[in-house]
């Protein structure tokens, strides 16, 4: 229908045809800078593993010599076709995601590799399907949206040297030009990777927490050295509960309040005041207290945020106790929106409505929670100060993941020391042990290992009761610097009363 002027206002644009207008090449360049940080880019990885079925996801850091050449997330998941692949890798090319799914937008793969690397590649297999992989370099994606397809006798070659992980099924995603690995000087490896390595555990071990809870799920964080494959570290990602103190702050809780919400429906809301003062990890070791008050939003048991008041408050001191649990329903919603990261939610003012209509079983209010949460707070402040434990150099490679968490959880660390690295040697025969000050670093004689693994596997995290009861007797030779007299007459003491009870295991 022709259009004909008017001076009246057109509720409704008037049109006349349409046109296909598809992105530009240069769109790609966007997906480079959407903000992912290192760790969230790798955790979006890791829901695809996830929602592909994995068992197993292994991040792996290949090392030459100095020098970091690649990062790869391999999985055991049910892997891709080529057909899968395609999509895969076009830009918003997934559709029909299913409730449970953890991705959500299509563009995670894409957005947060490129954010990271230069060049993306995908290699993957199904049991029905060889494997097969497509690679995007960033300057070709950007010049006419051109896809490698990746030689098939290398997607094979890279499965077979993950077999251990990929089995019949999986996928493997690969990083070249990382521009982080690219930033490490000379002699600083070690330094780069304890602290990318230490940044990744607590990332995915607090938003992945429910998965890694489960039997069965295990995410693996290694360095691997791209000649000889020999595994330089190893550690198992531990989960960390933002709610997994012990014993609660106040008697009663956690409660369950029920927030009625406009267009939504019952919103349940688990409200927990931690204890106060608590040194745990999952309390102090995620975060700036005030940052993580507030709410930990749940969507299909993949944290989506940790921590803050979605504006229905400002962050304040005293409520550093108070932490809420929501799970958000799997279907969308209009109350509800996921960022693209997903790394927070954007929320409605009905959620702000209905959380001051919020009550719990016994018709307790929200708000008096939050009192609650305030006074826990405010009456420990005006006890005596409780015995500190001193300030000690964190443990590092060579002490089993758990462990460490222990000794994070009950010890205070001390900012920007270079942690205490564990590992076996060849020493004289009379010696059981002996430390690097400068390069922090107990050597234990390699001579005696077997005393503490029996049958087991050695591996670079085994003896962990030999290791615990040594960094607590030797960690202050590390924060003191210099030896003294009575240090090193300790230190000889414990050695030759080591050494005879190694030898007495042995010979048993």
């Amino acid at each position: 229908m022709p259009y004909t002027p008017s001076a009246d206002w057109q509720f409704d644009v008037p049109t006349q045809g349409s046109k296909r207008l598809p992105p530009a090449a240069r769109y790609v360049e966007s997906l480079t800078h959407q903000g992912y940080g290192f760790e969230a880019a790798i955790a979006d990885l890791i829901d695809n593993s996830i929602d592909a079925g994995a068992h197993n996801v292994v991040v792996s850091f290949l090392r030459d010599a100095d020098r970091l050449v690649s990062l790869l997330v391999i999985d055991d998941g049910t892997g891709m076709d080529e057909t899968a692949l395609d999509v895969a890798m076009t830009v918003g090319g997934r559709e029909g995601y299913s409730d449970n799914a953890l991705g959500h937008f299509g563009a995670g793969l894409k957005a947060a590799s490129l954010s990271h690397a230069d060049s993306l590649t995908v290699i993957s297999r199904t049991k029905r399907s060889p494997s097969a992989g497509r690679r995007w370099l960033t300057a070709r994606a950007q010049a006419d949206f051109t896809c490698d397809i990746v030689n098939a006798r290398y997607c094979q070659d890279l499965v077979d040297r993950y077999d251990g992980v990929i089995g019949w099924h999986g996928t493997i995603v690969r990083w070249d030009n990382v521009r982080a690995f690219e930033t490490v000087t000379d002699g600083q490896t070690d330094r780069f990777l304890n602290d990318a390595i230490e940044k990744l555990e607590t990332h995915l071990g607090l938003y992945l927490h429910r998965f890694l809870s489960r039997e069965g799920f295990h995410i693996d964080v290694v360095v691997e050295d791209v000649r000889t494959r020999e595994e330089l570290d190893h550690r198992g990602v531990e989960p960390i509960d933002p709610f997994g103190y012990r014993i609660p702050g106040r008697a009663g809780f956690p409660r369950t309040y029920t927030a009625p919400v406009e267009g939504l429906g019952d919103v349940g809301l688990t409200a927990h005041i931690w204890p106060p003062k608590s040194p745990l990890v999952s309390y102090r070791g995620i975060g700036a207290l005030a940052e993580r008050q507030g709410f930990y939003v749940y969507r299909n048991d993949r944290l989506v945020q940790a921590g803050g008041w979605n504006g229905t408050r400002s962050a304040e001191t005293h409520h550093n106790l108070a932490r809420i649990a929501l799970d958000l329903p799997s279907a969308p919603n209009d109350v509800f929106s996921l960022t693209v990261k997903k790394d927070g939610v954007n929320v409605t003012p009905a959620f702000a409505r209905g959380l001051e209509k919020a009550v719990d079983a016994d018709g307790n209010t929200f708000s008096a929670y939050l009192a609650a949460a305030e006074a826990t707070y405010r009456e420990a402040a005006k006890r005596s100060t409780e015995v500190q434990r001193k300030e000690v150099v964190p443990p590092g490679k060579g002490v089993d993941p758990k462990l460490k968490r222990t000794l994070r959880d009950e010890l205070p660390q001390v900012e920007g020391e270079d942690p205490i690295t564990f590992r076996w040697d060849t020493l004289p025969s009379d010696v059981f042990f002996d430390i690097d000050r400068e390069e922090h670093v107990v050597r234990l004689n390699k001579e005696f290992r077997q005393a503490f693994n029996g049958d087991r596997r050695a591996g670079s995290n085994d003896a962990p009761v030999l290791k615990g009861l040594l960094y607590l007797m030797l960690e202050k030779n590390f924060r003191m610097g210099r030896s003294s007299a009575q240090r090193d007459d300790e230190m000889a003491l414990w050695n030759s009363v080591l050494l005879t009870a190694a030898r007495c295991e042995l010979d048993r």
